[in-house]
C-alpha cells in the first residue's frame, strides 16, 4: 500500500519494519532468552494467539491455487480443480484455505486478495520484514464457499508490490486448499449459491443482482477496508473542516458506516472494524504479532432476507455498497462484495414481501476545542429495523433484522502534531428473529492509541486494540497491547528502535474454552502460555 504525505506521526507509517501473521499452534513457541538491547537485522517470524482452525478427523485432499511471487501489479491468474477421494464436490465437512508466506529486505505492507470463479474468499494484507527476512503463513475457515469450489473455476489473486532498488522485498506466496471428507457432523450449513458482485479491489456501486427464484435466506458479506495509504487508511482521526488536522474527513468526522442498499433503500448497515495494517503509526509495534484481522480481513455480513421476497421476482436489481463519512469524490475504500444465497429445495417459486421498514439518517454529532491542545468528540449512532416474509414450502416465514451502530470517538493533538492521542469504542448489535427464533450478534471495537515526537526526534506510540463478541453462546476477546519508540529520519540500522507487545485471545463456548497469551520484546517471542 502506498503512504500518505508525512506530517508527524504519519511519518513514522512511511517507515519499514516487520510483520506478518499466522496462527500458532499451542506449545510450539521458539522464544529465545537472550533479548537484545534493541532491534536487529533479524526478528521472530509473525504469530498470533488466536486458536487454530478445529478440522475433522476424515480423510482430507489438498490443492494448490496459486503460486507466484508478486514484484508488481501483475495478478496471477490460473484455473482451480477441485479434488478427487474427499467425497462428493460441494459436500465437504470442512474446507481451510492456507497461504505460507516469504519477504525480505525492504518493503511497505501491501493488501491482497484471493478470487475463485469470481467469489472473493480471502483478504489478506503482507508483513513488512526485516533485513534478513521472514516467513508467515494465515489460514482461513472457507467452507461457506463449498458450492463455488465443486466445480474447475478461473483464479485470480494479487498482492500489489513496488520492487526497486529501494523496496526489495519480493513477496513469495503459496496457496492451498484442504479438503476434508463428510463425517457425522457436517458443521455448518453452507449456502447453495455464492454470488459476486465486484472484482477482488473495488467498492460495488449499481451492481446487477438476479437471485434464485426460490431464496429464503439471503446474506451479503462485504470486505469493506480503508486503505491505500491516504487518510482513509485512518479513517477514525479524520476530522472535521474547521478542525486544523493533516487527516480532515467531511463533515461527519471520523464517523464511518458501511451500508448495502437494494434498488435505493437501504437494506443493511455495519460498523467497519478500525484495521492497523503492518505499517501503521509504528511498524515495530507489529514486528511479531499482529494487529486482529490484519491477515485475515472479516467481511462484514448483512442479512437480507427481509428483502428476499422482493428479490426472488426474477427481475434484475441494482445492489450498492458505500461508506458513509467519506467526502465526496474521495477515495480510499475497497469493498468487494458477496451474495450467500440458501434456496428453498422443495419449491421453484417463492414469494413474499417486506411489511415494515424503519430507518433514519445516521445521527453524527461532532464537538470541537481549539487551543494549545485541539480536541474532537464525534458520537454517532444508526439504526435498522426491517421485517418480511416468505411463503416456503414448509410454511410461512417470518423475518425481523434489526441493528444497531453506535460510534465514539475522542481526539486530542497539539498543533503541531507532536502529540497525538486517540480513543475509539464501535459497537454493532443486531437481532435475528426468524419465527421466534432468536439470533443475537454482538461486536465490539475499540483502539487507543498515542504518539509522542521529543525533542531528538524519537517516535513513541503506546497502541491497544480490542476486538470482541458475543455470537449466540460464544464469546471472543482478542486484545492487543503495543509500546515502540524509535529515531525519525535515519538510516534503519541507526534508529535504534525497541518495543514491547502481548497479545491475549480468549474464546468461550459450550464445552470449549480457550486462553493464549504472547508477548515480545525487541522482535523476540518471550511469552507463549496456552491456559
Amino acid at each position: 500500500m502506498t503512504r500518505p504525505a508525512p506530517p508527524l506521526r504519519r511519518t513514522a507509517i512511511l517507515l519499514t519494519a516487520a510483520l506478518a501473521s499466522l496462527t500458532l499452534a499451542a506449545g510450539t513457541a521458539d522464544a529465545d532468552p537472550t533479548v537484545p538491547v534493541e532491534f536487529g537485522t533479524d526478528y521472530h517470524d509473525p504469530v498470533t494467539a488466536a486458536p487454530p482452525i478445529s478440522t475433522p478427523h476424515t480423510k482430507s485432499c489438498s490443492v494448490t491455487v496459486a503460486e507466484a511471487r508478486f514484484k508488481d501489479f501483475t495478478p496471477y491468474t490460473g484455473t482451480y480443480t477441485p479434488p478427487t477421494g474427499c467425497g462428493t464436490p460441494g459436500r465437504w465437512s470442512k474446507v481451510v484455505l492456507r497461504m505460507d508466506g516469504s519477504v525480505k529486505g525492504r518493503q511497505y505492507d501491501r493488501l491482497g486478495y484471493l478470487d475463485i470463479g469470481g467469489v472473493q474468499v480471502f483478504r489478506t494484507s503482507t508483513p513488512e520484514p526485516s533485513q534478513d527476512g521472514i516467513d508467515w503463513s494465515v489460514e482461513k475457515d472457507v467452507t461457506e464457499y463449498e458450492k463455488t469450489l465443486s466445480g474447475t473455476q478461473p483464479v485470480d489473486m494479487l498482492i500489489g508490490n513496488v520492487v526497486n532498488d529501494t523496496y526489495t522485498g519480493i513477496l513469495d506466496v503459496k496457496v492451498t486448499l484442504t479438503f476434508y471428507a463428510p463425517g457425522h457432523d457436517r458443521g455448518a450449513d453452507a449456502p447453495d449459491r455464492v454470488i459476486p458482485l465486484s472484482d477482488g479491489n473495488s467498492v460495488t456501486t449499481g451492481a446487477s443482482l438476479t437471485t434464485p427464484r426460490n431464496s429464503e435466506r439471503i446474506l451479503a458479506e462485504v470486505y469493506a477496508t480503508g486503505s491505500g495509504g491516504g487518510c482513509e487508511e485512518f479513517w477514525y482521526s479524520a476530522t472535521t473542516p474547521k478542525a486544523s488536522y493533516s487527516c480532515q474527513g467531511g463533515d461527519d468526522g471520523p464517523y464511518r458506516e458501511v451500508q448495502v442498499s437494494v434498488d435505493g433503500k437501504v437494506a443493511g448497515i455495519a460498523s467497519p472494524y478500525p484495521n492497523v495494517w503492518t505499517g501503521g503509526w509504528s511498524p515495530y509495534l507489529w514486528s511479531v504479532i499482529p494487529s486482529p484481522t490484519a491477515f485475515d480481513v472479516r467481511p462484514l455480513t448483512f442479512d437480507l432476507t427481509p428483502f428476499a421476497g422482493l428479490l426472488n421476482d426474477g427481475k434484475a436489481h441494482t445492489v450498492d455498497v458505500t461508506v458513509v463519512g467519506v467526502p465526496a469524490g474521495q477515495s480510499g475504500w475497497s469493498a468487494p462484495t458477496n451474495i450467500l444465497v440458501w434456496q428453498d429445495a422443495h419449491r421453484p417459486v417463492v414469494t413474499g414481501a417486506v411489511t415494515s421498514y424503519e430507518k433514519t439518517d445516521p445521527a453524527v454529532g461532532n464537538s470541537f476545542t481549539d487551543g494549545s491542545s485541539r480536541h474532537l468528540v464525534t458520537d454517532g449512532k444508526d439504526r435498522l429495523k426491517v421485517t418480511g416474509y416468505l411463503d416456503t414450502s414448509h410454511g410461512r416465514v417470518t423475518t425481523t433484522v434489526a441493528r444497531t451502530l453506535t460510534t465514539a470517538v475522542d481526539h486530542r493533538w497539539t498543533p503541531d502534531e507532536n502529540t497525538d492521542d486517540l480513543t475509539g469504542r464501535w459497537t454493532d448489535h443486531q437481532v435475528v428473529v426468524s419465527n421466534g427464533h432468536v439470533t443475537r450478534t454482538d461486536r465490539g471495537y475499540a483502539l487507543d492509541g498515542r504518539a509522542t515526537i521529543d525533542s531528538a526526534n524519537r517516535l513513541r506510540v503506546v497502541m491497544s486494540l480490542a476486538d470482541r463478541a458475543r455470537l449466540g453462546a460464544t464469546r471472543v476477546d482478542d486484545t492487543y497491547h503495543g509500546d515502540a519508540t524509535f529515531t525519525l529520519g535515519v538510516a534503519r540500522e541507526d534508529r535504534h528502535a525497541v518495543a514491547t507487545t502481548s497479545e491475549r485471545y480468549r474464546l468461550s463456548a459450550p464445552g470449549r474454552h480457550y486462553d493464549h497469551t504472547l508477548a515480545t520484546e525487541q522482535g523476540v517471542l518471550t511469552k507463549d502460555v496456552l491456559r
